[in-house]
């Protein structure tokens, strides 16, 4: 029996659409998410043949514990560099902050950043959470701002 070419044509297109729709749902890929601001500049960098200086304003130095809420980024005795942040407006989604609370201090990234009537504040979660922070984190509980990793 023998079947008109334009009804093959449709029918490998169909084929070739579904295949290709296939290989599109089976390949799940993570959503984008946002990126630290970059916090140290070029010219605060200086690389000797014995040592690395980073001048910094404000910095502090931070041991991480674990908690594995920022896993694989931060986990048990990491040592973060954190940076005083100027004001709230500095502080953009994307950035990890050290924020107190009466469990300690967390280490989060914030995910959405908002306003009030107490005004600024700032959703967090950890990379490695399902869920965001329950808390609303205010610029008088932050700490300061992870600006650098250190293994």
């Amino acid at each position: 029996m023998k079947y008109p070419l334009g009804i093959v044509s449709a029918l490998l297109l169909i084929i070739l659409a579904i295949f290709i729709l296939t290989l599109s749902v089976a390949q799940p890929t993570s959503p984008e998410r946002k990126s630290p601001q970059d916090w140290l500049k070029e010219y605060q960098i200086h690389v000797y043949q014995d040592k690395v200086i980073l001048s910094l304003e404000d910095a502090q130095w931070a041991r991480v514990t674990n908690t594995n809420s920022m896993d694989p980024l931060l986990d048990e005795e990491s040592n973060v560099l954190l940076i005083t942040p100027k004001n709230p407006e500095s502080i953009a989604t994307g950035d990890i902050i050290a924020y107190s609370t009466p469990q300690g201090t967390i280490i989060h990234r914030v995910i959405q950043r908002g306003h009030d009537q107490k005004g600024i504040y700032y959703i967090t979660q950890g990379d490695n959470a399902l869920e965001q922070d329950q808390d609303l984190i205010r610029f008088t509980d932050i700490q300061g701002v992870v600006m650098g990793v250190l293994y």
